[in-house]
């Protein structure tokens, strides 16, 4: 592991990094003109499209009960990998992986939403990988986040809601631990080199959401695990410091924004 006498050169990182550091961060607002909110999320060589949409109706288990829903759909485009993905739309069959990390998604953004504001209506977050090395998932969960924030406004401005609906802010970051001791924001590269990876989906109040991990080589020490906490914990601070410096400014008219659509098939299999 990692220590104070290891040789500068084994430490080289992607961007030469420090082991704490973050790739380099960068969101684009407005992508998509007819969504509530939209984003082109950038962390490293990972991109991510976040969009936000609202729709009438709710899953059969909330009829009635004047409360709204959130869910979120994820995938990867089919050059957002060296190897072609396949289209789910292609198959027929959607992918195990990209129905946990949807679900990852919906969790995550739910923990942090007042569904009470949205009476029978269904927040759509799509998620779409542009271009992957490493952390999809948890890009993803930032992006939707940003995009989100941008929608609360969009929708306040616009009267659709009466009041706004985000009661923290939300990070999400992986770390992992090998040879050269705990790192935060894997690539691809490092991600398939570690003993142990983590990702973490935290509040800004300090509360967590959600914590997904394995020592995938061999086990590690309850030292090491509170290092990697620690570690994560560096990353959210500067996400949100990333938040502050990059809130969303409506930039275009919006007549042609997406309304809520009165067809309800979509949430038939809810």
């Amino acid at each position: 592991m990692f220590n104070k006498f290891t040789p500068t050169s084994q430490l080289a990182r992607s961007g030469n990094r420090a082991l704490d550091d973050l790739r380099d961060l960068k969101v684009t607002y407005d992508i998509f003109p007819y969504a509530g909110g939209s984003v082109l999320f950038e962390i490293g060589n990972t991109k991510i499209l976040c969009a936000v949409t609202l729709q009438n109706g709710v899953p059969h288990f909330l009829r009635g009960k004047r409360s709204g829903w959130l869910t979120a759909e994820y995938a990867l485009l089919p050059t957002s990998t060296p190897t072609r993905t396949v289209r789910e739309s292609t198959t027929n069959k959607r992918n195990g992986r990209n129905i946990e990390i949807s679900r990852l998604i919906g969790r995550a953004l739910r923990s942090v939403v007042r569904l009470d504001v949205f009476n029978e209506k269904t927040i759509f977050i799509d998620c779409d990988v542009l271009q992957a090395d490493g952390g999809t998932r948890t890009a993803s969960i930032i992006g939707a986040y940003l995009a989100l924030r941008a929608a609360q406004v969009t929708w306040y401005n616009s009267g659709d809601i009466s009041e706004l609906f985000l009661r923290d802010e939300l990070a999400a970051i992986s770390v992992g631990t090998g040879d050269r001791g705990t790192l935060l924001d894997m690539d691809f590269t490092e991600d398939s080199m570690t003993d142990s990876d983590f990702n973490f989906v935290i509040t800004r109040s300090g509360g967590v959401v959600e914590i997904q991990g394995s020592a995938e080589k061999r086990p590690i020490t309850w030292e090491s695990y509170e290092d990697i906490q620690r570690t994560a914990l560096i990353g959210s601070k500067r996400l949100f410091s990333f938040y502050d410096d990059n809130l969303y400014k409506p930039t275009m008219k919006r007549e042609h924004m997406f309304r809520p659509s009165l067809d309800m098939r979509a949430l038939d299999d809810f």
